[in-house]
């Protein structure tokens, strides 16, 4: 009687394992998509579309041209948070560490 229990809680431990190894994967997969180039090229795409849509409606001179600062605004962004990123998070972890000492 007390191996079926056993079994019963091994077998539950195994499906927890699995659903965490599941959602481990989930979260990856989120982190990778996060840092894509591709996430970049289609946000800079949609941007560039959306607002050239919108300047030309309110009738902006050459609406296209203009549509292409806030895209380099966004790919100089992307290509500089990173450096930011790596400043911050040392300047966090030496805070961290002096805290421990």
């Amino acid at each position: 009687m007390c191996y079926n229990s056993n079994m019963a809680t091994l077998e539950e431990l195994e499906k927890e394992v699995q659903e965490i190894e599941k959602r481990n994967q989930r979260v990856e997969a989120d982190k990778a998509w996060e840092i894509s180039s591709s996430r970049k090229i289609i946000i800079s795409i949609f941007t560039y579309f959306f607002v050239g849509l919108f300047l030309s409606s309110v009738g902006i001179q050459r609406p296209w041209i203009s549509a292409l600062i806030p895209v380099i605004g966004f790919v100089l962004s992307t290509l500089t948070l990173p450096y930011f990123k790596n400043l911050w998070t040392e300047h966090f972890l030496e805070g961290k560490n002096k805290e421990l000492n």
